[in-house]
């Protein structure tokens, strides 16, 4: 018993470690900022070119979520290739395989783990390794590691690149709704994009409380908003849809038991549910969803969670089932 009680001790300080180096004297979470911010830009230091950058991701990840969904609805698919990383993230990160499902060696320096790419970058970086990254090939750097600024650059930068006329057209961020995108993006993240992990990582009960009844919040304002517009910003698709889409549709599978999220499920929702599968059926989005990555990452990888890393068994959901949205 003492052999085991001794063994059960050390799994937990292993596994607690990571989330409680993000957690502060209360329990709370606190995501840490992304370092690589270049800007790619007609004429800049990182010009927009084809077979340039390459992107890397994970398809458990939500926020490298979004840079894929942007990457197909522009029709960026032929000049921006994806790296799929394992979806187990182990004690060294992210790896790099090709013996599971739509994952992939690292294709130019054969690095076994993403960490590599951040050390090539900066010999000296000591931030988290994170998804997505925008890798760029001629100058072998990381050109930027934050979502919210990668999906602008490819809604805006590479249209000369874009596969169709209409994909070119498609702007995700048009000047008349850029106001109202900045404010949704805003509580949007703070209350259900990052209030799902601010519930799930909380080390206190205070912390996770206070957290996950700000997320609810956060729904019950989003229930609000789609019982009247199509779209979270009004009657078109934006960037703001995206970023709202990528925790939603992982919401029922992991956030709700996973991340204990489950005074109400995302079904309970009938306009949020409705959106979801709005979303996720247009060209392009349902094709970036893959459960299996997203299950089994949350669950064999937060062992601080989920100790034994048990993947369970459901729910049933089917995203393709007619909504009507498009009848508002």
């Amino acid at each position: 018993m003492k052999i085991v009680a001794v063994l059960a001790r050390g799994i937990s300080a292993m596994t607690e470690a990571p989330i409680l180096k993000w957690a502060n004297a209360k329990g709370e979470f606190h995501r840490q900022p992304s370092t690589f911010r270049h800007v790619v830009k007609a004429n800049g230091d990182f010009p927009a070119e084809s077979d340039r950058y390459h992107l890397y991701v994970s398809l458990a990840c939500p926020w490298a979520h979004r840079t894929l969904i942007v990457r197909n609805l522009k029709g960026l698919e032929k000049i921006l290739p994806v790296t799929v990383v394992d979806w187990l993230m182990g004690a060294d990160g992210w790896a790099f395989t090709d013996s599971k499902p739509k994952c992939s060696l690292e294709p130019y320096y054969g690095f076994g783990h993403l960490k590599e790419l951040y050390f090539k970058a900066a010999a000296d970086y000591a931030g988290r390794f994170t998804v997505p990254i925008l890798w760029d090939r001629k100058r072998e750097t990381i050109c930027n590691n934050e979502s919210s600024e990668i999906i602008r650059m490819l809604n805006s930068e590479f249209d000369a690149f874009s596969a169709t006329s209409e994909q070119r057209d498609l702007d995700l961020y048009p000047s008349d709704l850029r106001e109202k995108i900045d404010e949704t993006n805003a509580w949007v993240y703070d209350m259900i994009n990052n209030g799902v992990y601010k519930s799930g990582f909380a080390t206190s009960q205070e912390a996770y409380d206070a957290n996950v009844r700000r997320l609810f919040e956060g729904l019950d304002r989003t229930e609000e908003v789609l019982s009247k517009n199509r779209y979270i910003c009004g009657d078109r698709l934006t960037e703001a849809d995206v970023r709202l889409f990528t925790t939603l549709v992982r919401f029922d599978h992991v956030y709700h038991g996973h991340f204990k999220c489950n005074k109400k499920r995302l079904v309970d929702f009938p306009n949020i549910w409705a959106y979801t599968r709005d979303i996720y059926q247009m060209p392009g989005v349902g094709e970036t969803v893959d459960m299996e990555h997203i299950r089994r990452h949350y669950m064999e990888s937060h062992l601080q969670i989920n100790p034994r890393g048990i993947v369970s068994i459901g729910p049933d959901l089917n995203f393709n089932e007619p909504h009507g949205r498009d009848k508002m």
